[in-house]
């Protein structure tokens, strides 16, 4: 079914730009208010006899309860993520800001100005362009993929992804219509509120850094999950056909993996880790087996599962898991890591990522 890449940006030795990008700094915030999937499922208006957390494998998720916004997730994150990169605010040339969610004073969506904008003045990054990106939960790769090709062409320096992501109300607004397992909604229930960042940098070609970018688009399903106001209740509501969707993640990124490995010359061993976008434990664990089954061979280490703990928090699930990873000190320097996106859309992404010392170290682990 799928022909070519909609975009493919390899950063490899032979590439013809002079840069490569380095990630520099990692950076999350998490609200502090835990609501565990028990709790969630008895606030149901209807009896729906559904174990969600045997379903999904998720037992939390972390949630604001009106203390926090978009706003204030991203920038948090923001902070972080320049504090561990030991860089300053004013020497970023780009803030893209790339949630779904632009919950800025509670629940009012700014759409203008930007929320890219807003947490560039928050920051005090004076001097830096900003502009937002929307990409469903292909958001920050899809960020990512603009900062890398403008830095390996020398276009500018440094750049943060951000993302805030207040979407946890959508799970409450489902909770008073799902009847049963087969509901639409009972996706919506899986959601958590997270910030996230990155700090990309220039550095020499042939560093570590970012050693490939590629995205493509199968709107064919791009009805399988939708999200809009309906009737007269506040807020949005999300209806996903979830099977419909891991079917076809399932069909076709194993087209689009072997075309990544092919292009670098490299095979599924070569990856130290995977983080793939954080659905269900259940979901990721099937997908990572098939793509074993294909290539006959996998990843030198069990996908990063982090939904267990954090819910489906969006735009920000690659961010999270990756921080929770470097704190947790089980990535060393020199490794590949391969975010994989699986976002609405379809949208089907990788950046494959190979982290070196100085960012590894800035993590409290010295190897």
């Amino acid at each position: 079914m799928i022909k070519h890449w909609l975009l493919m940006e390899a950063g490899g030795e032979d590439s013809r730009t002079p840069y490569r990008t380095r990630v520099a700094g990692a950076g999350r915030h998490l609200p502090v208010t835990r609501l565990t999937t028990e709790k969630l499922m008895a606030t149901t208006r209807h009896t729906t006899h559904i174990d969600l957390e045997r379903l999904t494998g998720i037992r939390e998720r972390r949630v604001s309860v009106g203390d926090e916004d978009s706003y204030t997730l991203a920038a948090a994150a923001a902070q972080d993520a320049l504090e561990h990169s030991g860089r300053d605010a004013g020497s970023l040339d780009a803030v893209i800001s790339c949630s779904i969610t632009k919950f800025r004073g509670g629940l009012t969506q700014w759409l203008e100005p930007t929320m890219s904008s807003a947490v560039a003045r928050a920051l005090g990054a004076d001097r830096a362009m900003t502009f937002d990106v929307s990409n469903a939960c292909a958001g920050m790769l899809t960020g990512v993929t603009v900062a890398d090709n403008w830095i390996r062409q020398g276009v500018i320096e440094r750049a943060l992804i951000v993302s805030g992501e207040y979407i946890s109300q959508l799970g409450q607004n489902a909770a008073r219509h799902i009847h049963n397992i087969m509901s639409k909604e009972l996706a919506s229930l899986t959601l958590g509120d997270a910030g996230a960042a990155l700090v990309l940098e220039r550095a020499p070609a042939g560093s570590a850094g970012i050693r490939f970018a590629g995205f493509t688009t199968v709107a064919d399903y791009s009805r399988l999950c939708l999200a809009y106001p309906k009737g007269n209740e506040p807020g949005a509501r999300m209806f996903t056909n979830s099977r419909g969707i891991q079917k076809a993640a399932i069909a076709d990124t194993p087209l689009l993996l072997h075309e990544v490995l092919d292009t670098l010359g490299m095979s599924m061993h070569d990856i130290d880790h995977v983080i793939t976008h954080q659905t269900s434990a259940r979901a990721i664990r099937k997908g990572m087996a098939e793509l074993k089954s294909e290539f006959g061979d996998g990843p030198r280490h069990d996908a990063v599962i982090t939904v267990d703990r954090y819910g489906n928090t969006a735009s920000t699930t690659h961010t999270v898991a990756l921080v929770e990873e470097l704190e947790a000190g089980h990535i060393q320097p020199g490794e590949t890591v391969a975010l994989i996106s699986l976002a609405s859309g379809l949208e089907i992404g990788v950046v494959l990522l190979e982290l070196d010392e100085e960012l590894v170290a800035g993590y409290g682990h010295d190897h």
